[in-house]
């Protein structure tokens, strides 16, 4: 099973002058020490649970296109990209732009959006979660036509293009991986299955995890889709460093049902010594299962 760094807190001590040096070597860290992903978050406000909008947020795509030159190896994604902070066609051309310049370390990691303070607070409109979940579904199909040989018109109900035309295009091939986050059984899962080369589900136990992948085995029947294609992915909500034995116990359980990989924040105020811990003493461990 591989290892994937998420990148949620920027509160750690000093934040306000060492924010920008924590980040890297962090991200440095985890790049040298073997981990497959790193993510930040798609906020303009930072979540809640972690403080709010009063707490340190950077805009995620120009985190990852920063990152994307200090680092070599690692793959990188926000996690997720909201549907609603920017025009599918935009997107596309963005994530292209980091595809290129990371030299094909790119990937879309999306969901439908649900932090409806800072859309209010910055003035992005919040359409009703039905319209979001249209809105996605359009620009997952807008983002494969402009990864695509396809570069012309696309016409949807929320969306109108008149050229999908994306030059330069991307550098992996066919196209850059497209990862959905979120569980949702009855449009989550079924996109995932429709359009995705990959899912990323809440961890919240074996058991749940379980059944979520018996609904996109599902999906994927009824779309003819080879289930055993697609990367699963689980985020973890505790602290591995606190527990590494109990840890790697449940990941062994989430391995027999085919996750491939799972995501973690780094916890207490030292990100860069919790990522070097999990780099030289878990992730070894982990790789084996």
């Amino acid at each position: 099973m591989e290892l994937g760094v998420h990148y949620a807190n920027f509160s750690h001590p000093d934040w306000s002058t060492r924010l920008a040096d924590r980040l890297t070597e962090t991200a440095q860290v985890a790049d040298q020490g073997g981990a497959s992903l790193f993510t930040v978050m798609d906020h303009w406000f930072q979540m809640e649970n972690l403080g709010g909008p009063q707490e340190p947020m950077l805009e995620g795509y120009t985190t990852l296109g920063y990152l994307a030159a200090v680092t070599e190896n690692v793959r990188l994604s926000l996690l997720v990209t909201g549907t609603t902070y920017r025009h599918p066609g935009l997107l596309a051309k963005i994530v292209t732009t980091l595809d290129v310049l990371s030299g094909g370390r790119a990937m879309l990691g999306i969901g439908a959006a649900w932090y409806e303070r800072e859309h209010l607070g910055l003035g992005v409109p919040f359409p009703p979660m039905a319209e979001r979940f249209e809105r996605l579904e359009e620009t997952l199909q807008v983002c494969r036509q402009m990864w695509s040989d396809e570069d012309g018109e696309f016409v949807g109900k929320h969306y109108h293009l008149a050229e999908t035309v994306n030059v330069p295009p991307t550098v992996q091939k066919p196209r850059i991986p497209i990862l959905i986050g979120g569980s949702g059984e009855k449009k989550t899962l079924r996109f995932v299955a429709r359009y995705a080369d990959g899912c990323n589900i809440f961890g919240v136990s074996p058991e749940v995890v379980a059944h979520k992948l018996d609904v996109l085995r599902g999906h994927c029947d009824a779309e003819g889709r080879d289930y055993d294609e697609i990367e699963k992915t689980v985020i973890y909500s505790g602290d591995p460093k606190a527990d590494p034995d109990a840890f790697l116990s449940a990941m062994e359980e989430y391995g027999g049902l085919g996750i491939s990989l799972v995501t973690a924040m780094p916890a207490g105020d030292d990100p860069v010594g919790w990522t070097t811990y999990m780099c030289e003493s878990v992730l070894p461990r982990l790789k084996q299962l």
